[in-house]
């Protein structure tokens, strides 16, 4: 086995460009069907090299044709004649010669001779050269197929190499004048195609009914360290197939860690007894990233930008991916290396791939409302377990009238109606402090009151007075000082208060605070906002939580005289009322002082889900925010409330995000009570899916941003926030 040379996580000098996709760990692949001709080779060779050309001036790195593309997939016995054969290899080395100077690796399917036998072959092509040809192993001869009439299945091929005619020199000629004896040529279905100057690119190839058997060679590829899988195929259309391979397809690209391309004849095939559609296809991990139409009239392709540094990090973090190689090892041993330089494009190529704005949230509306009712219903039974287990005990919780302590309060009440328990077992405080307004807390009672919960109201003003006096603090004796400790006095005393109740009451506390907020920190610690006895929200992130508030009220989860009331809580800005109204007029806004939401949750699923570099979340950050009409929109965003972010104010609140998150936050984090995980994007559980010292630091983060940015935005300066 050749050793795939080291994948570097840094782009090489000649993609170094801020916005280029290829910086970036992406790779644009395109899956392309082109009309044939039947039997005629230098025909269907012109219509490759024409879509070839085309789409390698758009920058994409690999180009896939369908099956036997060079001679048709249903030419039947007309395989068997030396013509054909002989023009076949002439068309190769005709798409050869043609693409010296394109960007592109192409794959084509032919029929090409060894030994005594015809193989069903993807010929890989790139820059003049024939890198390898795979051939088929697995051959349907059943129902309409009968290929092994034609051809000899290729899965004993490992390791083999064949002649090629006419690579050397003109198609009929050796250079010496001579006979054209071949050029050795790599052949078996044990190739991979390393792209070194695209770290992260491996190319495996596959032809059609390879997919379709139980161990596909794709599979252990993948382990061999294949990134992009593709498949070659003719796949004659029939009722429901469709479904069929897009079923295998996503099956294989999730269960592979990998990008999946699938490429099947269409326009031209013989309809002597079966018809063709021509589908192409992209998926990467399990997501669809591109298809084309069926039945199309004229060459088409599906073309995506494939995230090959995901994948590849996705691997290093699921070890069973490599534990299943260990199993399989000798097998996975016997892959051969092959590889090549592409010489990436540089400048803005645009991104070929959709950016979620909201990663957390999806934009289609039957996902959306799946994952509404799943979050909701994990945290549910998550609290139902937990009082089971503990005795019942009454649910003290305090609510402001915000967001999380809203659906929080949703999230008991729920829990004790299906425990059989009166909603009345719920202890709900309002505790208003200095800054709380009238709209807040009325939302707060009128929620208590629609629920049917136990609601109280304990104001924690003279105690927060009489504490701050005795402490010497400026405040206590009437000056307007409202620093942290006046705002962490109020939140403090909120939290003391709910325990001593709870203590009281046979109870335990249900925190309210949220994933977003863990991220940041942004919750006082200890007597604080950050402790509970169990926390229901802290798998829930803030750009998800009004999502799950208008699906309660969609799906009619409460009465409408709660969903009234919920809705007026969906209407009201995120603040943490802790600071009185300024002379202004203007509350206190979270997002004014740490930056929005969106953009600090978009960095918490990269970073959490993918550990993506800094500059790489400001790529995707730009991609996702900077023109508020590209893209679709969660369902039920108001149109009027549609923000567009630029690049210095994603680097800007970028910043903050670094600093707070690994330099400052992880001491609450690492002390956080019990509660369920929500998102596949992650929790920040240190007993789950993030563990990290508490005395930490951004610098290597932050150093990474600013040297990516140098020259594109101006130098941050020192960010508010942190």
């Amino acid at each position: 086995m050749t050793e795939p040379a080291a994948t570097p996580s840094t782009p090489s000098p000649s993609a170094r460009d801020f916005r280029n996709l290829y910086r970036h760990g992406f790779a644009r692949v395109a899956a392309a069907t082109v009309p044939v001709r039947i039997a005629d080779p230098a025909t269907n060779a012109t219509a490759v090299i024409a879509e070839a050309r085309r789409l390698a001036d758009e920058g994409c790195a690999v180009v896939l044709f369908p099956e036997l593309c060079l001679t048709g997939y249903a030419i039947d016995d007309l395989v068997l004649a030396d013509a054909v054969l002989d023009a076949t290899e002439r068309a190769v080395a005709t798409i050869a010669r043609a693409s010296a100077d394109l960007l592109s690796v192409l794959v084509v399917g032919a029929p090409l001779r060894k030994g005594n036998r015809i193989y069903n072959s993807a010929v890989v092509i790139h820059r003049g050269r024939v890198l390898g040809v795979v051939p088929k192993s697995a051959l349907p001869n059943y129902r309409e197929f009968y290929e092994r009439r034609w051809y000899a299945p290729g899965d004993d091929q490992r390791g083999g190499t064949i002649w090629l005619r006419g690579l050397a020199a003109g198609p009929d000629e050796a250079p010496d004048g001579g006979p054209d004896l071949g050029t050795p040529v790599p052949f078996g279905p044990d190739l991979l195609f390393d792209v070194l100057d695209v770290p992260g690119l491996v190319v495996h190839v596959e032809v059609c009914e390879d997919m379709w058997v139980p161990i596909p060679p794709s599979a252990e590829a993948a382990l061999a360290g294949a990134t992009v899988l593709l498949n070659l195929s003719g796949s004659p259309i029939t009722i429901g197939r469709a479904d069929d391979r897009h079923l295998l397809c996503r099956a294989a690209s999730f269960r592979c860690m990998a990008a999946y391309a699938y490429a099947a004849a269409g326009v031209g095939e013989s309809s002597n007894d079966l018809s063709w559609d021509g589908q192409t296809m992209i998926y990467e991990n399990g997501d669809l990233l591109a298809e084309t139409e069926r039945f199309p009239h004229g060459a088409r392709a599906s073309v995506a930008d494939v995230d090959v540094a995901r994948l590849r990090t996705d691997r290093l973090r699921q070890g069973s991916f490599d534990d299943n190689r260990r199993t399989h090892a000798d097998r996975i041993a016997q892959f051969r290396t092959i590889p090549l330089t592409l010489d990436p494009p540089s400048g803005d190529l645009g991104l070929r791939r959709a950016v979620d704005r909201f990663p957390f949230v999806p934009d289609d509306a039957a996902r959306l409302a799946q994952d509404c009712y799943e979050a909701f219903n994990i945290q549910v039974s998550g609290l139902e377990q937990r009082m089971r287990e503990i005795g019942l005990p009454t649910l003290v919780i305090g609510v402001s009238g915000g967001l999380d302590s809203t659906h929080a309060l949703l999230v008991c009440a729920q829990a004790c109606d299906r425990l059989g328990l009166p909603r009345s077992h719920v202890l709900a405080y309002t505790l208003p402090g200095f800054a709380t307004s009238d709209h807040t807390k009325s939302n707060a009672w009128a929620l208590g009151r629609a629920l049917g919960v136990t609601f109280d109201e304990l104001d924690i003003r003279p105690a927060a007075t009489e504490m701050l006096r005795r402490m010497g603090h400026p405040f206590g004796a009437g000056e307007p000082v409202y620093d942290v400790t006046f705002e962490n006095v109020q939140a403090g005393l909120r939290t003391d208060y709910l325990f001593r109740i709870a203590n009281q009451r046979g109870g335990i506390v249900v925190g309210t605070g949220d994933l977003s907020e863990l991220a940041l920190g942004w919750c006082t610690y200890g007597v604080g906002d950050q402790m509970s006895h169990y926390a229901v929200n802290t798998g829930v992130p803030k750009t998800l939580m009004q999502h799950l508030i208008r699906w309660v009220i969609s799906t009619e989860q409460f009465d409408g005289e709660t969903d009234t009331v919920l809705q007026s809580v969906l209407d009201t800005e995120i603040t943490p009322e802790l600071v009185p109204t300024g002379e202004d007029g203007k509350v206190q806004s979270t997002e004014s002082t740490i930056g929005p939401y969106a953009l600090h949750d978009f960095a918490l699923f990269h970073t959490l889900r993918a550990g993506a570099l800094p500059s790489r979340i400001a790529f995707l950050a730009e991609q996702a925010w900077a023109d508020p009409d590209r893209g679709a929109w969660p369902p039920g965003f108001p149109e009027e409330g549609r923000p567009a972010y630029a690049l210095p104010e994603i680097a800007r609140w970028l910043e903050v995000f670094l600093r707070r998150y690994f330099a400052f936050a992880q001491f609450k984090r690492s002390a956080i009570p019990n509660g369920p995980k929500v998102s596949k994007g992650g929790s920040l559980s240190p007993r789950g899916d993030w563990r990290a010292p508490s005395d930490g630091n951004a610098d290597v983060w932050l150093a990474e941003l600013r040297a990516a940015l140098e020259g594109v935005v101006d130098a941050p300066h020192d960010s508010p926030g942190a």
